[in-house]
């Protein structure tokens, strides 16, 4: 990495540099260049296949590139970095059936005294409204509630970067709506840096400070684009105004284009 790269990463709490990802002889991503703002929302979107949360999977140390590097907080990725929690799609699977709510959210803190692991349970619930459901368990509860587990899942971590992969892809559009406005409402609170992996262009809008537009595979970086939406969002408001029609518009057209070329 050049002096020049070194010192445009410093800026940004999460950057890839150059980075390709190769499976055998099939190239999935080529030379992806990002930074991802430190305290703000960004978002990928990208078509279907394009590599998505192939970056997700490279960005949380979960796979490592082919090429280029992945910093985080000016260290190299080269395993699961500490501050970094991920929800993934499918919270039917990421949570334990067996256990209630409260044990499930406390499961990834078993490292911690037994009386702040209590503390950060019961706030992580608060934040995202299950208070009074702490013994039901996951299969006792709606799609969106079971997802809102996983969330205060990853929030009872402490994360100062929270990775999520398609992550309200399987619920129906109200509860998708409603868990749209709680991520925005817990990022204001806690300045959690967050990086969302979606195909739906409206979410991407909607929850984005910054949009990081991937191209048909093998990806690059389509276009990066700053959301001057104003904050707190509305569900309807929000979605009405001109501006945000605009950047829809915009992403739609260089997502089309991608899938032309």
């Amino acid at each position: 990495m050049t002096s020049t790269e070194l010192n445009r990463t410093a800026s940004a709490e999460l950057a890839l540099v150059g980075v390709s990802k190769t499976y055998g002889t099939n190239l999935a991503v080529r030379s992806i260049t990002a930074d991802v703002p430190a305290g703000k929302v960004s978002v990928i979107v990208g078509p279907s296949g394009c590599g998505k949360s192939t970056l997700l999977r490279i960005i949380s140390g979960l796979d490592v590139p082919s090429d280029g590097t992945v910093t985080f907080n000016g260290e190299y990725v080269d395993g699961v970095p500490d501050g970094l929690a991920m929800v993934f799609q499918d919270y039917s699977r990421s949570l334990f059936p067996w256990m209630h709510v409260d044990k499930n959210i406390a499961f990834p803190l078993k490292h911690l005294p037994a009386a702040e692991r209590k503390v950060r349970v019961q706030e992580a619930i608060d934040a995202v409204g299950l208070s009074g459901k702490e013994k039901l368990y996951p299969w006792q509860m709606s799609g969106g509630m079971q997802q809102r587990v996983a969330i205060a899942r990853a929030l009872a971590c402490h994360p100062t970067l929270l990775l999520m992969d398609e992550p309200y892809a399987s619920v129906d559009a109200q509860t998708r709506a409603d868990l749209e406005d709680l991520l925005l409402s817990i990022q204001a609170k806690l300045g959690v840096t967050v990086l969302v992996v979606t195909h739906d262009i409206d979410e991407s809008v909607y929850l984005a400070d910054h949009i990081i537009v991937l191209s048909k595979p093998p990806s690059v970086v389509a276009e990066t684009i700053e959301v001057d939406l104003p904050r707190p969002r509305d569900q309807i408001e929000t979605k009405e105004d001109p501006r945000f029609v605009e950047i829809r518009a915009h992403v739609t057209r260089l997502l089309r284009r991608a899938e032309e070329v």
